[in-house]
C-alpha cells in the first residue's frame, strides 16, 4: 500500500506541476489579455494550454483515487508538494528568483507533510496493536478490550 501512496502522490504532484507550469507558459504566450476571438485563438493555438488541461484532468483523477484510499490529513498536506515543485522548476524554466521567505515556506510545507505522515503511521500502528489485543473476552468487563473490539470492527478510510 505504501508503494500505491508513493506513486499516487508523485503522479498528483507531476500532474499539478504540469498544469501550473503549462498555464503560466500559455498565459505568457497569450498576452495582451483581451476579450476577443483573436485572443482565444492565441490561447488555444498554444500547445501549453493543452498541457494545462491534461495536467488538471490528471491531477483530478489522481486526487480522487488517492482520497478513496489514503488518510485525508496526509493526503491533503501532500497535495501541497506541488507548490514546492513549481517553485523549484520556476527558477529553472522562468529564471525566477527565490528568496528566504520562499525557501522557508517550502521547508515548512515539507516539514508539515513529514509530521503528518509520522503521526498517521503511529496512529495506524496503535490501531493495529489495539486490534491485535482485542482477541480476549470483550464481555469480561474490560473497557480496553471492548474499545479494542469496536476499533477492530470499524472500517479504515
Amino acid at each position: 500500500m505504501r508503494r500505491f501512496y508513493l506513486v499516487g502522490f508523485l503522479l498528483l504532484m507531476a500532474f499539478d506541476t504540469l498544469a501550473q507550469l503549462s498555464f503560466k507558459m500559455a498565459g505568457d504566450s497569450a498576452l495582451p489579455l483581451e476579450l476577443s476571438g483573436a485572443w482565444l485563438a492565441r490561447v488555444f493555438g498554444q500547445p501549453w494550454i493543452y498541457g494545462a488541461i491534461i495536467g488538471y484532468i490528471g491531477s483530478f483523477f489522481s486526487w480522487m483515487t488517492l482520497l478513496r484510499h489514503a488518510p485525508i490529513g496526509p493526503a491533503f498536506a501532500a497535495s501541497y508538494l506541488e507548490i514546492v515543485s513549481v517553485l523549484i522548476l520556476s527558477v529553472w524554466l522562468f529564471n525566477e528568483t527565490v528568496g528566504w521567505p520562499q525557501i522557508l515556506g517550502a521547508a515548512f510545507i515539507i516539514a508539515g507533510i513529514v509530521c503528518l505522515a509520522f503521526s498517521e503511521t503511529a496512529e495506524a500502528q496503535l490501531h493495529d496493536a489495539v486490534a491485535d489485543n482485542a482477541g480476549g473476552n470483550p464481555g469480561a468487563g474490560s473497557a480496553t478490550a471492548s474499545a479494542a473490539h469496536l476499533l477492530a470492527a470499524e472500517p479504515r478510510h
